[in-house]
């Protein structure tokens, strides 16, 4: 009876941590279809409110903001995150003391980690900007693109470097062609996990974006217009931005698990 009832408990409070979770973001999707914009009366199903939020220009703005800075943070986020990897991976065999220094940024909260940029930022009488924005995300996401990879070469046999460098290809091409193959899908699977995060950041963005809508994010667009009240709009929004993280995050953790798609 005892080894019957554990089962059944444990699944009634997974489905309960399940049913907190996710009916939230139901009723927002549900909310983004919903013809009449109010959130206590279901008044027929319409996809009105998706139209009128492509058509709204300082939405749009924003999102082609975050758009480039996910873009290019994300960029640069994994190239040097995943030269980190292999660094910090190498350096591993000698000592640990840089993995501390390295992914402090992973469990800094960001508020401190966004008060930490604007005052160096300011210290060094810098204009805020997207460009600030990138480059806060960059430190934002490397620490992240790093422990990806870096999951990936703890089964990397490094003999095969060896092999190379003694069959006498030089470095750079050794990371090209033996050592890039091997960490590609962990290197996608980083560069996902970059990207979703920096859509989704809203603290950093928030204290290093500067003053001017020419540097505004999405995530501080909708945090504008909340202030005024949920409209249907931003729970189209929501429901798209929801979806696109979802889908960059299974990517990323199928990837993460072993191998690119159909391999």
């Amino acid at each position: 009876m005892r080894s019957q009832a554990n089962p059944r408990l444990m699944l009634m409070i997974l489905s309960a941590v399940f049913a907190f979770l996710y009916i939230p973001i139901s009723v927002l999707f549900a909310l983004s279809f919903n013809e009449g914009g109010l959130p206590t009366a279901w008044t027929g199903f319409s996809t009105k409110w998706y139209g009128e939020l492509f058509a709204n220009q300082e939405i749009m703005g924003a999102a082609l903001n975050t758009l480039i800075v996910a873009v290019v943070s994300t960029i640069l986020a994994t190239i040097l995150g995943t030269l980190l990897a292999i660094g910090v991976e190498l350096r591993r065999r000698k000592g640990r003391f840089l993995e501390t220094i390295i992914f402090a940024p992973m469990i800094i909260p960001d508020i401190v980690l966004a008060i930490a940029l604007l005052s160096f930022f300011s210290l060094l009488n810098v204009t805020m900007g997207l460009h600030t924005v990138i480059v806060s995300h960059v430190v934002f996401n490397l620490a992240f693109v790093c422990s990806v990879v870096r999951a990936r070469l703890k089964t990397f046999d490094w003999s095969i470097v060896e092999a190379s460098a003694d069959l006498g290809a030089s470095t750079p091409m050794t990371l090209w062609r033996v050592v890039l193959p091997v960490m590609l899908p962990a290197v996608i699977a980083g560069s996902l996990l970059a990207f979703t995060l920096s859509v989704d950041e809203f603290i950093i963005a928030f204290f290093t974006a500067g003053a001017g809508r020419a540097s505004i994010t999405l995530p501080m667009q909708i945090f504008a217009m909340i202030r005024f009240g949920v409209t249907p709009e931003i729970n189209a929004l929501a429901t798209i931005v929801m979806t696109l993280s979802v889908i960059a995050l299974a990517l990323s953790q199928r990837l993460n698990r072993g191998g690119l798609p159909g391999q």
